[in-house]
């Protein structure tokens, strides 16, 4: 059998592994499906792996400005937005206001964003 390529070739797989584990559970394990069985199993197992992980998960939303990249950030490193102040040695205030778009972003904040949350200066540049 070869990697299915869409989700009815996928489904079919799976209702092939899912006879085969039926039959596993019901014979009490794995020990019940023959060798050929077993190999089976395991080579179904591992197309449908590969058909998921070919698959996205979600689209990923790429920041499209400074305080989404700073949120972000925020998001990666589990950080509130006074952490996030704190680190980047900013009052709260002032990154409230940033992150709200109160507020753009000037020269020193800019070479923050860069060394403290590695945001690439490129899109420092496009963004600010």
């Amino acid at each position: 059998m070869q990697q299915p390529t869409t989700y009815a070739d996928y489904q079919q797989l799976m209702a092939q592994i899912e006879i085969l584990l039926q039959k596993a559970t019901v014979g009490g394990g794995f020990v019940a499906l023959n060798p050929d069985e077993a190999t089976e199993l395991a080579q179904l197992s591992e197309l449908a792996e590969a058909y998921e992980d070919s698959i996205p998960l979600m689209p990923i939303k790429v920041p499209q400005s400074i305080p989404e990249m700073i949120e972000f950030k925020m998001y990666e490193r589990k950080m509130k937005q006074r952490e996030m102040a704190q680190l980047l040695e900013v009052p709260a205030t002032r990154l409230s206001e940033i992150l709200r778009g109160k507020r753009r972003v000037n020269l020193a904040m800019a070479k923050t964003l860069r060394t403290k949350l590695k945001i690439d200066a490129d899109f420092i540049l496009e963004h600010a």
